[in-house]
């Protein structure tokens, strides 16, 4: 890695800590909503996906809008997100509510994701967007490479559908079990089930992205694949 994105120094440091504080504490403050990383996740998703649009186009010339939608589909996902954002302790900065504090939500991946975003539209603000985008080059245009070769294994509902049709020809079934977070990125939870089981359940910021963590989860659980 070439620098820790959160050793960049802005005029602005408020937005920064900002972009830490998570709404379940803003809520057990009662303080406004404007003082939690919602706003600023908004931006920052957008930064990401513009960033990330703009590298995917000048790296794979060749490849038409869907080869690299799929791409951008999986560098942009809470997953990938919060696996960068641990590396760089975005997850140990989190200023949380106590409740979710102690339900775990310092380990969550779609809170640790959502502040990475917010992290994004932080920097943006502070005129740092040139960083940022040697940031998302250095650690996640290498992951592009990886799903580009082996596509296959980030296609975990394809692997799992593979595996149930061997065995009996019965698709897997798949079903929203709980929406939450706010409206402009809602945050969705899904079980799968095999021949009326629960096998296992995934979230993500869409339907699909639960789907594909909700089956991923599950391929883990019956040894299909391997973790990592």
């Amino acid at each position: 890695m070439g620098f820790n994105l959160l050793d960049i120094e802005c005029e602005d440091k408020s937005l920064v800590e900002l972009a830490f504080t998570h709404p379940s504490y803003t809520k057990e403050k009662e303080l406004s909503y404007t003082q939690s990383y919602e706003r600023l996740e908004f931006l920052g998703d957008a930064v990401l996906k513009l960033c990330i649009s703009d590298l995917l186009y000048k790296k794979y010339p060749d490849y038409e809008e869907g080869e690299l939608s799929k791409i951008r589909s999986i560098l942009v996902s809470d997953a990938t997100l919060a696996k960068i954002a641990k590396s760089i302790g975005i997850d140990k900065n989190l200023i949380l509510g106590t409740g979710e504090e102690n339900t775990g939500g310092r380990t969550r991946e779609s809170n640790i994701a959502c502040a990475m975003e917010a992290v994004l539209g932080a920097y943006y603000l502070n005129g740092k967007i040139t960083f940022v985008e040697k940031f998302l080059e250095e650690n996640l245009l290498p992951i592009a490479n990886d799903i580009d070769e082996h596509f296959e294994k980030y296609n975990a509902k394809a692997v799992l559908q593979e595996y149930t049709q061997g065995q009996n020809g019965i698709l897997p079934d798949y079903k929203v079990i709980n929406t939450k977070g706010p409206a402009h990125k809602p945050i969705f939870e899904v079980e799968v089930s095999y021949m009326g089981e629960v096998l296992a359940v995934g979230s993500g910021h869409s339907k699909k992205e639960a789907q594909q963590d909700a089956a991923y989860q599950a391929c883990l659980k019956l040894n299909i694949i391997s973790n990592g």
